[in-house]
């Protein structure tokens, strides 16, 4: 079985400008929803960076539609689903990649769907972009 290259590394500066782009979305519920375009390079970027961050195989984050990544070392799996899922929506995601929302206060609302008992392993990784009062200024 031919394995698959690593994916290229993201820019950090890259993934911080694309946060930033929908920080006032995630920040004011009665902000208009960001393009589609711009909220799948945030969720993109900062999945791919959490990817770079903890690599391995055993965890699978999903933020559908716009990506799934794999990370945490651990046990491997290599068909049908993975033991160990979180799935939840972007707006969800990136309120967790900017520290404005906790995992455990996410999971406890029933906005993340976990499974497997290393899912919760995400939680020690986040948040990634932190936004201070001064984000999106």
């Amino acid at each position: 079985m031919a394995s698959v290259p690593p994916r290229k590394r993201v820019d950090p500066a890259e993934v911080r400008a694309a946060v930033l782009a929908v920080a006032g979305w995630l920040t004011d519920a009665a902000e208009p929803a960001p393009s589609r375009t711009a909220l799948a390079a945030a969720v993109r970027l900062s999945a791919r960076t959490l990817e770079h961050l903890a690599p391995g195989n055993s965890v699978e984050v999903r933020v559908p539609p716009f990506v799934a990544v794999q990370c945490i070392e651990g046990p491997r799996h290599t068909r049908g689903t993975p033991p160990n899922v979180v799935e939840m929506s972007s707006r969800t995601w990136l309120r967790l990649v900017t520290g404005l929302d906790t995992f455990d206060d996410a999971l406890a609302a029933g906005a993340i769907d976990a499974s497997g008992h290393r899912a919760g392993l995400i939680a020690e990784l986040l948040p990634l972009i932190p936004l201070g009062p001064e984000a999106g200024r």
